[in-house]
């Protein structure tokens, strides 16, 4: 294998003209050898921190380490710089959302309903927050305003990392703050369940010897037909451009599978859970790209990572506000508002309420909606800061 990535990555030192097609089918065989590491990497450091019963949230941080190390390794060692890749988070998305479907596929729906209104509301107070938020790390970063406020939105990496990209923005600005803060709040949530309150952190466990890669046929039929159709949704969603569209279509597969199937005459009772592997992959696949982000800093400042600290600090402490306002308007106990109002990466926190198997229906609910908003938001939110970004560079706005 170490042969083989050597004369892979090495290939790109070689001073000598090559063929255009060689040349791309090298490319080709990098792509493939970097996720390839990572996923070999990804399992064991995922096995041994599930160790310190953490529950599923290690192979999240197994494959955070896994991303930033082979990135890290590719471009000191073998002057091969990837780019964080897209398609391991979309594969990511669609299996976290076809596991956390599964998990809400009996959710009381009239529950969920009711909280609604506290939903928008404490979307368009993070909202509110996350602006003023932006305004502030602008004018001591001294940055744009639209690159201040992909960094500091309560979204997600790839998602606002992209925004900036299509708009010629910092993308490893924006791609630093996120990471830190998804990485920040996916630490940090499960560090503060288990100090608060040990009767409520029951984590979740995935675990080779609970039977993890076990499968019986009729599941891996199951199974099959599950991914087929999601892939089906998640083509037929990106089509229509809508938001999120591998998470939200495969949320609505997995929600929507049991009570389909159960519904044709000539079909028995089905019971289908994705098995313990979708979820491990799932979730080591969205680490992966968290890390891969920070795997993509090359030479970043102390002042750059600095200001970065401290907009996410502001940003966790507007979700702790917002989670002491839930308090007041709900009955949810403080680990489910801490859940609702995290501001991280929504499959990611709804991931993180899934290993803590705590309220998932609820903190599903909330995020949906919260992405929902972001995401309908997002074009005006663009306009607006394009358009005073403008207007500063042209003088017509004063600096300070």
């Amino acid at each position: 294998m170490n042969q083989s990535l050597s004369v892979a990555l090495n290939q790109q030192k070689d001073g000598t003209t090559e063929n255009p097609t060689a040349t791309k089918q090298q490319q080709q065989i990098k792509q493939l050898i970097v996720p390839a590491l990572e996923m070999l990497l990804a399992l064991p450091l995922g096995l041994a921190l599930s160790l310190f019963n953490i529950g599923g949230i290690a192979w999240i941080f197994g494959g955070i380490a896994s991303g930033v190390a082979v990135l890290q390794t590719s471009r000191i060692f073998y002057n091969y710089s990837p780019k964080p890749n897209r398609t391991t988070r979309k594969i990511g998305l669609v299996l976290a959302g076809l596991t956390i479907g599964a998990s809400n596929a009996h959710t009381n729906l009239a529950n969920v309903a009711a909280g609604v209104p506290v939903f928008i509301f404490l979307t368009l107070f993070l909202l509110l927050c996350g602006s003023c938020i932006g305004y502030i790390y602008s004018r001591l970063s001294k940055t744009n305003l639209l690159t201040a406020m992909l960094a500091t939105a309560p979204g997600g990496v790839g998602i606002m990392a992209a925004i900036a990209a299509d708009y010629d923005k910092n993308v490893t600005l924006v791609a630093l703050v996120q990471a830190l803060r998804v990485t920040s709040v996916v630490f940090l949530i499960p560090l503060s369940a288990r100090v608060s309150s040990s009767a409520c952190f029951q984590p979740q466990a995935l675990s080779i010897k609970d039977g993890l890669f076990s499968f019986e046929p009729s599941h891996l039929g199951l199974l099959s037909l599950a991914l087929l159709v999601t892939g089906l949704a998640v083509y037929l969603a990106t089509l229509l451009k809508i938001p999120a569209a591998p998470f939200f279509a495969a949320l609505l597969v997995g929600m929507a599978f049991n009570p389909v199937l159960d519904s044709l005459p000539f079909v028995g009772d089905i019971n289908f859970t994705p098995p313990l592997a979708i979820k491990l992959l799932g979730q080591i696949l969205l680490g992966i790209t968290i890390g891969e982000y920070w795997g993509d800093k090359s030479t970043i400042r102390k002042q750059t990572i600095g200001y970065a600290l401290m907009s996410v600090a502001m940003t966790l402490a507007a979700g702790a506000i917002a989670a002491l306002l839930a308090m007041q308007l709900t009955s949810w106990d403080w680990l489910t508002c801490l859940l609702v109002t995290a501001p991280g990466g929504s499959a990611e926190i709804i991931l993180v309420a899934l290993t803590l198997n705590h309220n998932v229906e609820i903190v599903t609910a909330g995020h949906v909606v919260r992405l929902i908003a972001i995401n309908i938001s997002l074009p005006i939110w663009v306009f607006l800061f394009r358009h005073l970004d403008m207007k500063r560079t042209e003088g017509l706005l004063p600096e300070k």
